[in-house]
């Protein structure tokens, strides 16, 4: 599976952007699909997952209520909607995969990272 992320850009304080990553593959629908971010300094964390089919969703409590993430199985693509973007909110964002995944993601079990994509937020 490949993993492309893209949507990442500059944005100033208050903006939204929709990241979008799209998978190669015909097995799409056998991952949990995530996003994680990294900023300067800092370890990779977890922002978003999805299950397989789309119906559950978890979130890290510093984006709950601002990003929403969702897939589309027969598009192979998962994305990530973000609102109220805050400076913090700057980082790489790099799109996940894990096979038959379930729950929120835990990077160290990730089977596939997508090159990142960057958030820049101006204040």
């Amino acid at each position: 599976v490949q993993l492309q992320a893209s949507g990442g850009g500059l944005v100033q304080a208050g903006g939204s952007l929709r990241l979008s990553c799209a998978a190669s593959g015909r097995t799409f629908s056998r991952y949990a699909m995530g996003w994680f971010r990294q900023a300067p300094g800092k370890e990779r964390e977890f922002v978003a997952a999805i299950g397989r089919s789309g119906a559950t969703t978890y979130y890290a409590d510093s984006v709950k209520g601002r990003f929403t993430i969702s897939r589309d199985n027969a598009k192979n693509t998962v994305y990530l909607q973000m609102n109220s973007l805050k400076p913090e909110d700057m980082a790489v964002y790099y799109c996940a995969a894990e096979f038959m995944g379930a729950g929120p993601l835990n990077r160290y079990n990730i089977d596939y990272w997508g090159k990142g994509t960057l958030v820049t937020v101006s204040s």
